[in-house]
């Protein structure tokens, strides 16, 4: 195998997307939801003036340090964060179907940031860090093919910040990616693979 026993990896989220793009890869994990106050941090993210992609950090830490705090010793956690930013305007996961296509239409024909951290903790400390910020331009979709997407696809719009599933329907809404297509679904794939190796938890 190429990922040694020990440590034992824990992802602390409860994204469908972000588990399927470890476990394509062949990693061995478990996952655990963190129970942090998202939106709080968001705002005073906003109030300070933080950067979205300090603020997808602080986000992804706060999360890993939080479910750290009940891994098995030495376990090594993975927090991640995203926030959708266009137009200098931050959006969050919608609470309603009406939220949703409000979202969309305000995203419709314009271009968008993913800014996607992703945090390890171990052993009582941050030991790695990064941030990636895919750029898709969704393209300029009618009404009628909004409101058949919005159908099909039911609640699973409310699962993610972009009221959208990549690696689903949610792809008929773009016109292009540009960046990592793991970054965009919320764990930037490559960079924690190499931080992984560096780290001695899978093969050089």
């Amino acid at each position: 195998m190429i990922q040694r026993q020990d440590p034992p990896l824990v992802l602390a989220s409860a994204s469908a997307a972000r588990r399927a793009v470890l476990a394509a890869a062949g990693l061995r994990f478990t996952a655990e939801a963190a129970a942090v106050d998202e939106a709080a941090i968001k705002e005073s993210a906003r109030a300070e003036g933080i950067p979205p992609g300090e603020a997808a950090t602080v986000l992804a830490e706060a999360k890993a340090q939080r479910v750290a705090r009940r891994a098995p010793d030495g376990a090594l956690v993975i927090g991640a964060d995203q926030i959708l930013v266009c137009e200098g305007a931050w959006f969050d996961k919608p609470a309603d179907a009406a939220a949703a296509r409000a979202q969309l239409l305000a995203l419709r024909g314009k271009a968008h940031e993913l800014q996607t951290a992703l945090v390890c903790w171990r052993g009582g400390e941050r030991v790695w860090g990064h941030v990636e910020a895919p750029r898709l331009a969704m393209r300029a979709f009618s009404d009628a093919f909004l409101d058949a997407y919005l159908q099909a696809e039911g609640e699973a719009v409310l699962s993610s910040v972009g009221a959208y599933r990549l690696e689903g329907l949610g792809a008929h809404l773009f016109a292009s990616v540009r960046g990592d297509h793991a970054a965009a679904l919320g764990l930037p794939l490559l960079p924690l693979l190499g931080f992984l190796r560096g780290h001695g938890v899978l093969l050089g």
